[in-house]
């Protein structure tokens, strides 16, 4: 994802995951896809999660953002919420990606914040809205994920 070192999170984030031996900005990433695509993570906090994604190389063959790109983002920054709201015993696993795309963009750089929307013991909604650089809605994504114990997480619901 780029260099990760800039994530900005809480001090309470860090002290929660103090002592686990785990590399939070590679911890809540989107990994190998997003570092191929370019995406970022600025800031990380259980209320707020905001990345960036650059359009260019990231487009389909009409030369406008690909739908699937703003998805990887916006489900990106919704299980980076997500995982921080339900702590490190937990994992939270995207189950449903619902994305509404309002206008097409060619060129810069989009951003994209990831708000709650229901953050409860068992699941997670964040809402994520993607803009442009002149702050005009691209995007807007709605994910919600199950949050699952940590020990039995097999990687299949």
């Amino acid at each position: 994802m780029g260099e990760q070192s800039s994530t900005k999170f809480p001090q309470e984030i860090l002290d929660k995951w103090n002592g686990l031996g785990l590399d939070l900005p590679a911890l809540f990433s989107a990994g190998h896809l997003g570092n191929r695509m370019g995406l970022q993570i600025l800031e990380a906090a259980p209320e707020r999660v905001v990345g960036t994604l650059p359009v260019e190389g990231n487009t389909q063959p009409y030369g406008l953002l690909h739908g699937g790109a703003s998805a990887v983002l916006a489900e990106t920054l919704g299980s980076v919420g997500a995982m921080l709201h339900c702590g490190p015993h937990k994992i939270a696993v995207g189950v449903d990606l619902n994305c509404t795309h309002h206008r097409g963009i060619r060129s810069g750089l989009v951003t994209g914040v990831a708000t709650p929307v229901h953050r409860g013991r068992s699941t997670a909604t964040y809402e994520v809205v993607i803009t442009d650089e002149q702050d005009r809605r691209i995007c807007t994504a709605r994910l919600t994920c199950l949050l699952r114990d940590a020990d039995n997480a097999s990687g299949t619901i």
